[in-house]
């Protein structure tokens, strides 16, 4: 069976666990970096991470991007939206579709 994982700094994501969703508290790139390989590696289907994190880790999402399994996405910590999610969402809108669907083509 696949699992649901949720990365980022404790105040973030410890509400999740509530929600029966297994959590990775981390206070460092390097760490996240690190939770990140290992679950991909094994059977999470699904990875929350908190937009702070993955503003450091973008390299290392651009290689999962390609990959049916996981899903990653990007949600707002504690210090709020910091548009990263947002971003990420019209990125993968725009490889499955083929052009942007908020601003068209002219942007």
């Amino acid at each position: 069976m696949y699992k649901i994982a949720v990365i980022g700094d404790r105040d973030s994501i410890y509400g999740f666990a509530s929600l029966g969703l297994e959590i990775f508290p981390t206070e460092s790139m390097e760490e996240g970096l690190r939770i990140l390989r290992k679950l991909a590696e094994t059977d999470y289907a699904v990875i929350y991470i908190t937009e702070e994190l993955c503003s450091g880790l973008r390299e290392e999402l651009e290689r999962y991007s390609t990959q049916i399994m996981p899903a990653i996405i990007a949600i707002p910590g504690v210090k709020g939206n910091t548009g990263v999610g947002i971003a990420m969402v019209k990125k993968s809108v725009e490889r499955a579709v083929g052009s942007d669907i908020i601003f068209g083509n002219n942007q």
